[in-house]
């Protein structure tokens, strides 16, 4: 076998890097998810909490024939990002996870199927809430139409996220049996 040849004509120094490098790389990426899932976070913080409230105080003031649909909007608006700001706590989990050098383990799948499942839940409930508010006549047809992108967003997030938890659950077992290698 090529691999039993190669692993005793080439010294381990060649094959491997040193372990310091990799936990060095391994914590810059981490803290690299870290700052872009805390810029992720203040966005989302400035669009739920200053933007989308600003934007309906905008529109009662030009139409206040429509006053009476700003708290039931809003409120569902911030519900639907009630799992948004969850799946920004685990992926921190997940990114310090890398940063200890434990990026394929079943903690990580399991995180990533979490996160699936919040996606998906959550476009379910955008889409469903949109619905909703078009029977009781809150809302405006193409406002549903327009919001079929971000449930399409949402849903896209949750297959993305199956996968790789399938994927990391995969590479887990892989490096567990890689591990009582010799």
């Amino acid at each position: 076998d090529l691999r039993t040849i190669m692993c005793y004509a080439v010294p381990r120094k060649v094959i491997k890097r040193p372990r310091r490098l990799i936990g060095m790389e391994q914590k810059h990426l981490s803290n690299w998810l870290k700052l872009i899932l805390v810029g992720v976070a203040l966005c989302g913080l400035v669009v739920y909490a200053l933007v989308v409230p600003m934007y309906g105080m905008s529109l009662r003031s030009q139409y206040p024939e429509f006053s009476n649909r700003f708290w039931p909007w809003l409120l569902f608006i911030w519900v639907s990002g009630i799992p948004c700001f969850a799946v920004l706590g685990y992926a921190w989990k997940i990114a310090t996870n890398i940063g200890n050098d434990r990026s394929f383990t079943d903690q990580n799948a399991s995180l990533l199927k979490t996160i699936s499942i919040l996606s998906a839940s959550d476009a379910a409930f955008f889409f469903i809430g949109n619905i909703v508010l078009l029977f009781l006549n809150m809302s405006h047809p193409g406002v549903v139409i327009a919001s079929l992108v971000i449930v399409f967003v949402g849903v896209a997030v949750a297959v993305a996220s199956a996968a790789l938890s399938h994927l990391v659950k995969k590479a887990a077992v892989l490096q567990e049996q890689s591990d009582w290698t010799i």
